[in-house]
């Protein structure tokens, strides 16, 4: 992650003799990626993270895909994915490539009689819609609206909602998510020009440590299945960790746009990135200034990437009939642009109050059987003239 974490207890040295009060060892965990050559934390646990007690079965979660290659532009109404009460049985699958799936989730529950646990990816979770406290074995963040959770992989974790009206929209990547590397220096630390710094990033404050035996229920994502595992000790019996990989929070509010006299490209708006795909913040904002300024974007050719947009507050200058909650794809192959009328509108207008998170992907994205229900098979229409 982005920099250097420690919480709770930890001994003078990595690697050496930490006691617990009675005389016996703690037990440390190396929790890394890309083998021993990425980010990495080490963890002190009460008990042994490795007791599995049973291993009950599995269940297939792997996106069914509805079009494999199209070429068609999409919008997806999101707020018509109906709300569950179990926080996995809501996560709707929309779109999926290799490399990332787009899911839309309105979990009712927290995450009550299991813990959950993604091998296969990061997740990144923007919340649209409700409050809690995000409860994970590296400790715990509290979440609102236009909330970022970034969650690597391995991470177990629980969500607790504050009501039954939440909606998220989540991007499973199975590459890891970094901030971007333009707005960082060779040492890694965020740049002056870069739209938010390390200070707007929040990390674990708490950590919930549950020296506890019993049975408890891991519901673990490996290769798109979902195994059920029982082990003999609590997950969260963390006393202690540092590093750099654990999960953190960051507010699409605390995102800095960046403005210019003409319209500036949607690489400015870029919150994360990955080598498959960005994640870009469009946010309240000052228009061009420039006297003869188009504050409209331009009509630009998706030659090499899929874009999505997800909407989320505020006056969507360049669409027509665009409401929160809805999803456009615009798919590689074709241009896209401003609805007609959308260039004209913008003319003179000085500042805009939308809100919304752009994915962007360099493999098409296959639209998957959840997603068919709320599309508007009409969308590609929407820019005759006549």
């Amino acid at each position: 992650m982005p920099f250097y974490h420690k919480l709770g207890k930890i001994p003078h040295k990595r690697h050496t003799q930490f006691r617990k009060p009675d005389g016996s060892l703690y037990y440390e965990q190396l929790f890394g990626t890309i083998g021993f050559d990425g980010m990495y934390s080490n963890m002190y646990h009460e008990q042994r993270p490795t007791q599995v007690k049973e291993i009950k079965g599995s269940k297939n979660i792997k996106p069914k895909v509805a079009k494999a290659n199209h070429i068609q532009s999409y919008r997806f109404r999101g707020f018509e994915i109906q709300p569950e009460g179990d926080y996995l049985e809501s996560r709707k699958p929309v779109l999926t490539n290799s490399d990332c799936t787009i899911i839309l989730a309105a979990p009712k529950n927290k995450t009550q009689d299991y813990f959950y646990k993604n091998s296969d990816a990061d997740e990144l979770i923007f919340v649209h819609r409700g409050s809690g406290k995000f409860r994970s074995h590296l400790g715990n963040l509290d979440f609102k609206y236009g909330d970022y959770l970034l969650i690597p992989r391995g991470t177990i974790y629980k969500l607790d909602f504050d009501t039954e009206d939440n909606r998220l929209f989540i991007v499973e990547s199975r590459r890891p998510i970094y901030t971007p590397k333009r707005y960082r220096n060779w040492f890694g630390q965020l740049l002056e020009h870069s739209p938010f710094c390390e200070r707007d990033l929040r990390r674990p404050y708490e950590l919930e440590t549950n020296n506890e035996s019993g049975e408890f229920l891991m519901k673990i994502k490996k290769q798109d299945e979902l195994f059920d595992m029982v082990y003999a000790s609590h997950p969260f019996d963390v006393v202690g960790y540092d590093g750099y990989n654990y999960p953190y929070a960051f507010s699409i509010h605390d995102f800095e746009p960046i403005t210019g006299r003409i319209h500036q490209p949607p690489p400015v708006h870029q919150t994360f990135e990955t080598d498959a795909f960005v994640v870009c913040s469009f946010c309240p904002r000052k228009y061009d200034y420039h006297p003869q300024s188009i504050p409209a974007p331009y009509n630009h050719s998706n030659i090499d990437s899929d874009e999505v947009l997800y909407y989320v507050d505020g006056d969507f200058m360049s669409r027509n009939d665009i409401e929160a909650g809805h999803i456009s794809l615009h798919p590689a192959g074709i241009p896209h642009g401003p609805h007609p009328g959308a260039t004209e509108r913008s003319i003179g207008k000085t500042e805009t109050e939308e809100l919304a998170v752009m994915v962007d992907t360099f493999k098409p994205l296959q639209i998957c059987e959840d997603a068919m229900p709320i599309a508007d098979e009409t969308y590609y229409k929407s820019w005759l003239e006549h």
